[in-house]
């Protein structure tokens, strides 16, 4: 039986005594070898790392929430003449807007002012108003005036704020802040003229519907006057607003492996004053599948940007900002992780080490018969 066995053996092995072994086959040797490390070693690579799959189907999701990422900083934009809205298709001021934003102040040449920020309501209202210069002669249980703007919502205006905002629910334009006891009291005006020259830096995040509809940064104060939203920005006067602008990051949901966001690092100077920046963005809703089955539920976009200038000696028309006008695809994308498979692994290193080493003996065997032949006719010219 052995000795028909031996009659299958395909590696048949010649005798050591008909072995030739020489140093150009020794140098082959290694050179192969290291050629099989280094594509073992990627292939191996290629086999630890996981395979996404992408899958393309119809968003049927509702009553999700879109969460909206922010790192924006305006070198020549006090935060005291920066607000933020946020807006739905229909021109709406959007409620319920769950956020986290905060303002810090830059020096001009681009260092905080202060340690802390300051956490800025979307709208342009202030979470807290500042104290009052002189809190130890004001009655607590004061009602001050809110200068005819009074609502049954906002009854009393005991801070400058309180005016602002209580002329904003009215759609009126606050024009002199000098005129109002409570802004003269808290020095607005010197609070204005403080941060003249200074940057803001404006981060966080907002979580608003999953509807189209835009956010912006714009200077002044927002209000609905006739259905329509406004800013407020006779308190600047003839002031001109360089909206320079430097996005760090801008990002629609939560991160992932591989994701790209294309607004990161942009940035975009305002060659003329008052002039309004347009980021048209398309997003599409993602789902990314982990291998250990987690789920993550975010958001891809693409963006074109528009540039133009307005104000007087301009015949455009609009609102100086930075506006970020944002709508969702009717389709969603899965994309899931996978391990690779262990027999394509296999199989790549089998076909590595045999394609290697097949490509190798040809070499060799053309370097060897090469110099046999070479050496045989050196040898034959010098016998005759």
């Amino acid at each position: 039986m052995l000795s028909r066995l031996r009659h299958l053996d395909a590696y048949a092995k010649p005798l050591e005594d008909f072995r030739v072994k020489t140093s150009g086959g020794a140098a082959v040797t290694l050179v192969s070898a290291v050629i099989i490390l280094l594509l073992f070693v990627s292939e191996l690579q290629f086999y630890m790392s996981k395979e996404v799959y992408p899958e393309l189907f119809v968003d049927t999701t509702r009553g999700e929430k879109l969460r909206i990422n922010m790192d924006v900083t305006f070198p020549h934009m006090a935060c005291a003449f920066l607000s933020i809205d946020s807006m739905d298709v229909s021109g709406e001021q959007q409620i319920d807007v769950s956020h986290n934003v905060y303002k810090q102040r830059l020096s001009p040449d681009g260092q905080p002012v202060a340690q802390g920020a300051e956490k800025h309501e979307v709208g342009g209202k202030l979470e807290e108003a500042p104290p009052p210069v002189e809190t130890g002669e004001l009655d607590p249980d004061r009602c001050e005036s809110c200068y005819g703007a009074e609502t049954p919502a906002m009854l009393c205006c005991n801070s400058c704020d309180d005016v602002r905002e209580a002329y904003r629910l009215k759609g009126w334009a606050f024009k002199n802040p000098d005129s109002i006891e409570q802004c003269r009291r808290e020095g607005f005006t010197d609070k204005m003229k403080e941060q003249a020259g200074e940057g803001c830096r404006i981060y966080g995040f907002l979580e608003v519907n999953k509807v189209a509809g835009n956010f912006h940064f714009a200077p002044g104060k927002s209000f609905q006057q006739a259905h329509v939203h406004v800013h407020d920005l006779q308190t600047f006067g003839s002031e001109k607003f360089n909206l320079t602008h430097h996005i760090k990051h801008l990002s629609f949901g939560q991160e992932y492996p591989g994701i790209i966001n294309p607004l990161d690092g942009t940035n975009a100077a305002a060659v003329e004053g008052s002039m309004m920046f347009q980021y048209f963005v398309k997003i599409v809703p993602t789902v990314y599948v982990r291998v250990n089955g987690e789920v993550v539920r975010t958001n891809q976009f693409s963006v074109t940007q528009h540039v133009k200038a307005i104000g007087s000696g301009s015949v455009e028309s609009g609102l100086p900002g930075v506006f970020v006008q944002y709508e969702l695809s009717p389709m969603m994308v899965r994309l899931t992780e996978k391990h690779r498979s262990f027999l394509h692994f296999l199989t790549g290193v089998c076909a590595i080490v045999g394609g290697v080493f097949t490509v190798a003996g040809l070499i060799d065997s053309f370097i060897y018969h090469s110099t046999r032949a070479i050496q045989q006719k050196m040898e034959l010219g010098k016998a005759s």
